[in-house]
């Protein structure tokens, strides 16, 4: 059995020396040294056959061959390094690294990012308000009247106890207006809801921008060359842009803002129609009973307000030609605008 454990030391060896890789170590290891069927184990599970007097010595032997296996397997082991060469089919070094993707914000959120800021630029101040409102501050305050078709069920999303999802972000206009005297300017970015079919120019989940300025002496003038800049700084310094007459409730004058087609230049083209122009948002004075409704006085304070959708404003600059490509979440589409 000695001869057998000296002869088993040096073809374990040559053989770890000859191993070429990481899983050729590994098989040779439990070739050797395996609990099961190991040739050393084997031979260690014959030694109650042995005389007991010699069981001491053979056994301090196999022991020693062991170890000393054990040690040239790691010794090995370390000389490997990544136990994989080059030359394996499983890990081809001159391949080029795989690049990890890094997340980027949604379209939405970057154009609303993108918009507000050139407001807060121009001296508005960003507010928010809840998705959930009730009926005095998503109709009522803002000169709904109660047979408005605005209020009919098909055309909100109503919850129990009066209270119904934002189908508008004007509601944030008469929170703040309640809550603090005039001057007020503001810009209120959020999400609305409205229970509209999904189609390629329609979502029941869409967001807006809305905007508010109240102050003695503002006028019509006013809001036509704050819309005029946004839009210069939004779409680029050779937009036009014109406003023609719109009726809203909460707005007295109103105005329909459109703005020349940034696609066709206003030659013509299927985006504007063949008319050159494509409509932006409502805008208009605010109605005096909309700030009667708030506790300002009508005779003495003025201001304006406007409204648009920020899906059809990157629609329109980024040229995309159907609403549900934003909202499908495939990647492809997504990182153009990353």
């Amino acid at each position: 059995m000695e001869s057998e454990l000296n002869a088993l030391l040096v073809e374990a060896q040559a053989a770890i020396a000859a191993a070429g890789n990481g899983t050729d170590l590994e098989a040779l290891r439990i070739r050797l040294l395996g609990r099961k069927e190991g040739r050393l184990t084997l031979v260690m599970r014959r030694l109650s056959e042995l005389d007991p007097a010699d069981r001491p010595r053979v056994g301090q032997l196999a022991n020693r061959v062991k170890n000393e296996i054990t040690a040239q397997l790691e010794a090995r082991q370390a000389n490997l390094g990544q136990l994989v060469p080059a030359a394996s089919p499983e890990f081809d070094l001159t391949l080029p690294g795989r690049r990890r993707w890094v997340g980027s914000r949604h379209l939405i959120t970057q154009t609303m990012e993108e918009i507000v800021g050139i407001f807060v630029r121009m001296g508005f101040q960003e507010e928010l308000g809840p998705d959930i409102e009730d009926d005095w501050h998503n109709f009522t305050a803002l000169n709904f009247k109660p047979d408005h078709p605005a209020r009919d069920a098909w055309a909100g999303f109503y919850l129990d106890g009066g209270w119904l999802l934002r189908s508008h972000t004007s509601p944030v206009q008469i929170r703040v207006m309640e809550s603090r005297p005039p001057p007020v300017r503001i810009v209120a970015p959020g999400r609305c809801y409205r229970p509209d079919p999904f189609d390629a120019s329609h979502s029941p989940v869409f967001h807006q921008v809305e905007g508010l300025y109240v102050d003695e002496g503002v006028s019509m003038a006013h809001l036509k060359g704050t819309l005029d800049q946004f839009c210069r700084e939004y779409f680029g310094p050779d937009v036009r842009t014109r406003l023609s007459p719109s009726y809203f409730p909460f707005t007295e004058p109103s105005a329909e803002l459109a703005a020349s087609c940034v696609i066709c230049q206003g030659t013509g083209c299927p985006v504007c129609k063949s008319s050159g122009w494509v409509e932006l948002l409502g805008c208009g004075m605010v109605n005096p009973s909309v700030l009667r409704n708030v506790g300002y006085d009508p005779d003495r304070y003025t201001g304006y307000a406007f409204g648009f959708g920020v899906e059809r404003f990157a629609m329109i600059k980024y040229r995309i030609d159907d609403i549900r490509l934003i909202y499908e979440n495939d990647l492809r589409f997504l990182r153009q605008f990353s």
